[in-house]
């Protein structure tokens, strides 16, 4: 199992984290919002976070947490913050760019963890011996996998359940200087199912599925449910050779060892197969971990 970390951020960095909270750094802005693996003590004292933070995102007074995992509450921003702002990744030839905005989920329109993953795709599709290699990206969010496989030459379909996260997506593509990524407004499962009907073949794709979901028709999902029959589907849609997947999960309730069963269950014949934890070091030494993943090339 590896831990793999990020390592080529300029415009993100995590300063501290404790006591279920994280402090981080998005360009010039400063942000303090809920992480519930933080469970130990802050190493910067609280008056520390205070000052620093240009936002601050407080839950709602129940302190509920809905089913999707997402926190609800809403932001107190200082003065001079701003709702939304652009940051820039790079990597080789890659350069990404992304607007970020304060939502009322306590996320901002990234996760600053799957760079490692940004890497990979990027690097997967540049080896691989097809001139525009097709990827598929489900659950696919606003975006990072999507532009990172895009600016390495993929043809690819991003679909997501949520109309105004496409848009995001879209916003994100046009900011990095890239174009023609197809956008699906579909539930994944569904999609999935049409394309092995229709005998579609893709030589990538990522899967990042949350722990509950919902399709833009009410489709219901949840994970330790309906993960075996996406995988299954993957596996119809994947491509002998020439071809990469990631699996990527965010659920508290899985370890990094059933991302890997997963890949040898349904995906025997896979080689180059790794798997472990995404995890952003911050300032004082300690270690995040924010996902589990599994991925391999063939």
């Amino acid at each position: 199992m590896q831990l793999l970390r990020s390592k080529y951020w300029i415009d993100y960095e995590l300063i501290d984290s404790g006591g279920f909270e994280k402090l981080e750094r998005f360009g010039k802005y400063i942000i303090q919002r809920p992480e519930p693996q933080a469970v130990w003590r802050k190493s910067l004292p609280e008056a520390e976070w205070e000052r620093r933070a240009d936002a601050t995102f407080k839950k709602d007074k129940k302190g509920d947490i809905s089913k999707d995992g997402n926190d609800r509450g809403v932001w107190i921003q200082k003065k001079h913050m701003p709702d939304q702002w652009y940051i820039d990744y790079h990597y080789k030839g890659m350069k990404l760019r992304f607007r970020l905005g304060l939502t009322s989920f306590k996320h901002v329109g990234i996760f600053p963890e799957q760079s490692e993953n940004w890497n990979y795709i990027y690097d997967t599709i540049s080896g691989l011996e097809v001139s525009e290699p097709k990827v598929l990206n489900l659950f696919a969010y606003t975006g990072g996998a999507s532009i990172a496989a895009k600016s390495a030459g993929a043809d690819v379909a991003h679909v997501d359940s949520v109309r105004q996260v496409i848009t995001w997506s879209r916003e994100n593509m046009e900011a990095s200087g890239l174009d023609n990524i197809r956008w699906i407004v579909e539930d994944a499962l569904k999609f999935s199912q049409r394309e092995v009907k229709r005998g579609k073949k893709y030589n990538g794709i990522i899967l990042d599925p949350p722990a509950y979901g919902r399709g833009p028709d009410g489709e219901k999902w949840i994970l330790e449910d309906n993960i075996a029959e996406l995988m299954s589907l993957c596996q119809g849609l994947l491509e002998n050779n020439n071809s990469f997947l990631i699996l990527n999960l965010y659920s508290m309730g899985f370890s990094a060892v059933i991302a890997q069963n997963l890949i040898k269950d349904y995906f025997p014949d896979a080689t180059d197969c790794e798997f472990g934890e995404l995890v952003i070091p911050e300032q004082s030494g300690k270690e995040l971990p924010l996902s589990i993943y599994a991925r391999f090339r063939k």
